[in-house]
């Protein structure tokens, strides 16, 4: 009685996800861009050589795992630690007794969960120790190392990236689970197939729901409407303060400039699904009126601000409905950022040419001192002209005259070109008068 507790307590009891850890690196699924023979991880176990790694990739994809296994492959102690629960005290009693191990023969392969929660200076005490070989530092990571990691322990490793789970790597998991229950999950083909969708690419996440479906009756069968009334739906990866957040309004934003309808509204959908607020999503469409559509199009900032406005009225879900439309506007409509590049062009010569007067013919004269200055001397009123035009210089004296808005021959901009044509035609033909 007592052998048989102790069997359930280490087999029933731990989690289904943990009981089918992979014992060695060739059950480890989805990575193989890492764990083949001639992929990176692959040759430093065939060279019995670790380098300091830092593993970036989602939750679930088996970064603890392949750490853990390392360590076994090239016979370090593996000493794990999270960088949520652990400060600099902590570290320095792993670097002592790592010490103590490199001097007895063996090496230390310092994991650290989360590595990008370390601050900098925390991060700064690692430096030494890696440099030196006290410890191989294998760090994981969801966030983009490149904004959280500082450049001095990132150049003394390399940063090896990890795929999400594809629907290969969950199939394999799923037949892994129900071999190792003896049971087939109480699933028909299309909730089989909704269930790895609901996984979203975590491989963690999928076995802890299928140990929940593992204990429906046997002789249930769920369909997808069914499966998502038990299990609940992961939500998707997204992160509004870090680098999930601007990969997905840039992509958002590129498919729009791209003129890609669908792909606009997927992107848009994403954001909304991960928890984004409709009101940044409105106010970066707003943006992106002026910058990408600007006067090839003068009705997109409008129905820009009249979207925004309208989801202010009604909130989410109802208004939504009026930020998916603009997006399809504009996604739709004629692209020009010949505004943007005006201004910008502008703002660079008003800063190259320093604090130059405007002509004196275009100054209005108040005063004596300023007509007898010569203020509004000789300048031609353009409504007093027979094309309501002067041709005459606006620009400061001692600057040639540039040419900053260069409209293109798309929608309304083909318009607004013309008349730039002509005036500019007109100037040519007074000024050689």
């Amino acid at each position: 009685m007592k052998a048989s507790r102790s069997l359930f307590s280490e087999t029933v009891a731990r989690p289904l996800a943990d009981r089918l850890r992979p014992q060695k690196l060739s059950e480890v699924v989805g990575q193989d861009h890492l764990l083949a023979p001639t992929a990176p991880i692959g040759r430093m176990v065939a060279a019995k050589r670790l380098a300091s790694i830092i593993f970036w990739g989602p939750p679930g994809v088996g970064k603890t795992t392949i750490a853990r296994l390392l360590a076994d492959e090239v016979n370090l102690h593996f000493e794990p630690v999270s960088a949520v629960a652990s400060g600099v005290a902590d570290l320095r009693k792993i670097f002592e007794a790592a010490q103590g191990r490199r001097a007895a023969g063996q090496g230390t392969l310092l994991f650290i969960d989360e590595v990008h929660r370390f601050n900098r200076a925390q991060q700064d005490v690692l430096l030494p120790y890696v440099e030196d070989g006290t410890v191989t530092l294998v760090g994981a990571t969801t966030e983009n190392p490149s904004f959280e990691l500082n450049g001095a322990l990132l150049s003394r490793g390399q940063v090896l990236v990890l795929n999400r789970l594809d629907d290969a790597a969950l199939d394999l998991l799923l037949d892994r689970a129900e071999k190792a229950t003896g049971k087939k999950l109480p699933l028909d083909a299309d909730a089989r197939m909704a269930l790895k969708a609901m996984a979203d690419g975590d491989g963690r996440y999928l076995l802890t729901m299928a140990e929940e479906l593992f204990t429906l009756p046997a002789n249930e069968k769920l369909d997808p409407n069914k499966l998502a009334e038990f299990v609940q739906r992961r939500r998707p990866l997204y992160d509004k303060a870090q680098e999930s957040h601007y990969n997905l309004i840039s992509a958002l934003h590129k498919s729009l400039r791209g003129s890609d309808c669908d792909a606009a509204l997927y992107w848009f959908a994403r954001m909304l699904a991960g928890g984004e607020d409709p009101r940044y999503i409105a106010r970066r469409l707003t943006r992106f009126a002026s910058e990408d559509i600007g006067l090839a199009d003068p009705q997109a900032l409008p129905i820009a601000l009249a979207a925004w406005e309208a989801y202010e009225r009604m909130g989410s879900p109802e208004g939504e409905l009026a930020i998916a439309e603009l997006v399809i506007y504009l996604a739709t409509a004629p692209k020009s950022n010949a505004a943007y590049v005006a201004i910008g062009a502008a703002m660079r010569a008003a800063k190259e040419n320093g604090s130059l007067m405007p002509p004196k013919h275009i100054l209005n004269a108040p005063t004596k001192l300023m007509k007898d200055l010569g203020y509004s001397e000789s300048y031609e009123y353009d409504h007093g002209t027979a094309e309501a035009f002067s041709g005459q210089n606006y620009f400061p004296d001692n600057m040639p005259r540039e040419e900053y808005y260069n409209p293109v021959e798309r929608g309304f901009e083909r318009e607004i070109k013309k008349r730039l044509d002509y005036w500019a035609e007109l100037r040519r033909k007074k000024s050689a008068t």
